[in-house]
């Protein structure tokens, strides 16, 4: 799991993809964090996104480094965690969201990614599979 934290931290920019009713969502994500052993995300409860969520929690991620070739999908449910202290270890990785959520607010979710199934992969080499 930490090899593909750091691959999807290293890219910077990731993709979402949920569904809403039969139509698939995809949109840009930036936070990645790693907190009790376990990998996520992050987002506002008044979003769309979070509301597809809840409603289907098995999502897809994707993102691309063009320096390497390499690629990831992350496939897996997201599960959401209301503690204090999973939103604030993920606020204090990214001060700049401070701006627009607190870890005391009502509006910010945490979110963790269980029966994960990350591929990545390249034009070069066989994909490489992790389960978490």
């Amino acid at each position: 799991m930490n090899e593909i934290y750091e691959f999807i931290k290293k890219c910077g920019t990731y993709y979402l993809a949920t569904v809403e009713n039969d139509q698939p969502r995809n949109r840009p994500f930036g936070t990645i964090n790693i907190f009790e052993g376990k990998l996520y995300i992050q987002t506002g409860k008044s979003k769309d996104v979070s509301k597809q969520i809840q409603k289907n929690p098995k999502v897809e991620l994707c993102c691309f480094d063009g320096a390497s070739g390499q690629w990831l999908r992350l496939a897996g449910e997201l599960v959401r965690d209301d503690r204090r202290e999973a939103k604030a270890d993920m606020l204090a990785h990214y001060p700049e969201l401070g701006r627009m959520y607190s870890a005391d607010d009502d509006n910010t979710e945490v979110l963790y990614f269980k029966n994960a199934t990350a591929t990545l992969s390249s034009f070069s080499a066989a994909p490489k599979v992790v389960k978490f």
